[in-house]
């Protein structure tokens, strides 16, 4: 295994970050019951397509090849893409076994968070009820976001779905005072007093997707934002816990558990997600494990002299 030799102020010395190259399920049995305190998963969707990011690079131009704020022309390179196929004979066959391990994995007052669309949420919620039992189950988080085209044929599809399971339904970790507050949308209704302090998000969270153009763009085909990963472990883990995600793609839930203190722990059998990781994360002094044992040439952007 290899350490990054980098270091980040923000990062609490508390924290540690390891990255685990492969197939999630065997590794995902190796470790011990109940030694993870919070775990969230973006798997696949299984949609039947496949999934496609394209990597661009903007600059100023007078005979650029698209026009932005006040005009402005900007000629973009194509730098490269990323994609991968998002389709599975059988679905649910292929999460059963994971979510066993999550539970076996989930500590006895932990919480699961499992991001899907709403294609395969129904029959996903089914699944988890017969494995967490009903009464563990305590929230349908809807993410909404406006971006992209819209359909001309049914009302556009522009949300996502995470469910919330817990281990103990009389005992998990929900730290309602580090819960970070909205707007209220008639703030003149409320008084300047709760006007400037905001309110707490229901079930359903506005935020806008990754940028295609923002900083925190990877350019990882399913990034998810900060923002939200950043909400579900502050509120749902305390300082110094145990986080998991094993389908980590670009590693957003560890870029949000290292900045606010907890420990965490990615798992994905994609090399391009584990070379956007390992940069994505270097800050952080991430280990990776297994990296010996991977080609190489798989990640050719990734400077494994830098690994000590």
């Amino acid at each position: 295994m290899s350490r990054f030799l980098a270091s980040n102020p923000e990062v609490l010395p508390m924290s540690s970050l390891d990255i685990y190259f492969g197939d999630n399920l065997p590794i995902l049995r190796e470790f011990d019951k109940e030694t993870f305190d919070l775990i969230y998963i973006d798997p696949p969707f299984n949609t039947g397509k496949t999934q496609t990011r394209k990597r661009l690079k903007t600059i100023r131009d007078k005979n650029g090849d698209r026009v932005g704020f006040q005009g402005k022309t900007y000629k973009t390179t194509e730098l490269g893409s990323m994609e991968f196929s998002d389709s599975f004979a059988d679905y649910l066959d292929f999460l059963k076994p994971r979510f066993v391990e999550a539970y076996r994995l989930l500590s006895p007052s932990g919480s699961f968070f499992f991001h899907i669309d709403y294609r395969e949420v129904h029959y996903c919620k089914v699944l988890l009820d017969q494995i967490f039992g009903r009464e563990c189950f305590i929230n349908e988080i809807i993410w909404s976001y406006d971006y992209g085209a819209r359909s001309k044929k049914r009302w556009s599809p522009k949300h996502d779905n995470i469910l919330w399971y817990v281990k103990n339904p009389s005992d998990y970790t929900y730290r309602h005072d580090d819960i970070d507050r909205i707007p209220y949308m008639a703030p003149g209704l409320v008084g300047p007093e709760k006007a400037a302090k905001g309110k707490t998000p229901t079930d359903t969270w506005w935020k806008t997707i990754v940028s295609p153009n923002g900083k925190e763009k990877t350019g990882y085909p399913t990034q998810k934002p900060l923002a939200i990963l950043s909400r579900i472990v502050n509120v749902h883990s305390n300082p110094g816990d145990r986080i998991l995600d094993f389908f980590a793609g670009s590693g957003t839930t560890g870029e949000a558990a290292v900045r606010a203190g907890r420990n965490a722990v990615l798992i994905d059998n994609h090399p391009e997600a584990i070379k956007v990781m390992a940069e994505r994360l270097a800050f952080a002094s991430p280990v990776l494990h297994d990296v010996e044992q991977t080609d190489q040439r798989e990640l050719p952007a990734f400077d494994f002299a830098k690994t000590a």
